[in-house]
């Protein structure tokens, strides 16, 4: 555990300072050993009260069964900047990642890993702060240059900022829209093209993903539908 990583920049240009020189120490090899559980953990935000809540999903590895579910709510202790969503996001996620009862072995973010302009997405910046192998899923690019994939399942191509490779641009349903993976930590780009495949067996989304995004909207859903206590 790095608290450092977890604590609020004082301000947009020093969170970049600490972006570029936390993209270091990243491990882009694989480093991880036998996986049993894959968590996903996802973000919403409480339209009026400014709430957020944080999800953790832990599923089997192999069956895809949820087998915990933890949230943690919180407000946010930074602001909304593109870039910069992972000093939004990771302190309350890991809190949740801790309060599992067991530590997952690989993690996989809705959001970017090192397909980022500083090479440090919200999935570098959780596996580096928690030591834990990640993978960033994220729906929508957000930088480098894409060639879309063939329309079959598992095709999937390189996404370029020059000659460097930042992540993929995948395939996970034939003739459905691409997700775009890369490298959070610890988990090379191949291991992590395996493993959406394997947690997208159905849909275009990781199950992880489906499973935290779920959990977050019913937390806000019953917040939001809860009676008012009278003084």
């Amino acid at each position: 555990m790095r608290p450092d990583l977890l604590a609020p920049p004082p301000s947009p240009q020093v969170a970049e300072e600490w972006q570029r020189a936390w993209a270091e120490l990243v491990v882009a090899q694989d480093d991880l050993g036998p996986v049993a559980t894959v968590a996903g953990v996802d973000v919403a935000y409480h339209d009026q009260s400014g709430e957020l809540v944080a999800a953790a999903a832990l599923l089997d590895a192999q069956t895809l069964t949820v087998l915990e579910e933890v949230t943690v709510r919180d407000q946010a202790q930074f602001p909304y900047i593109p870039g910069l969503f992972s000093f939004r996001e990771c302190s309350p996620v890991a809190r949740a990642v801790k309060a599992l009862s067991r530590r997952p072995d690989l993690i996989v973010c809705d959001g970017h890993g090192r397909a980022h302009p500083r090479r440090f997405g919200l999935a570098c910046h959780l596996g580096v702060a928690l030591d834990l192998p990640t993978i960033g899923c994220g729906k929508t690019r957000l930088t480098g240059a894409e060639t879309l994939p063939g329309p079959d399942r598992g095709a999937h191509t390189p996404l370029l900022d020059g000659a460097e490779v930042l992540g993929a641009t995948l395939r996970t349903q034939s003739g459905v829209r691409p997700v775009y993976v890369s490298v959070g930590h610890r988990v090379s780009l191949p291991t992590a093209l395996t493993w959406v495949l394997h947690l997208a067996p159905r849909y275009r989304l990781p199950e992880t993903t489906r499973a935290a995004d779920g959990l977050v909207r019913r937390t806000l859903a019953s917040t939001e539908t809860q009676p008012e206590v009278q003084p």
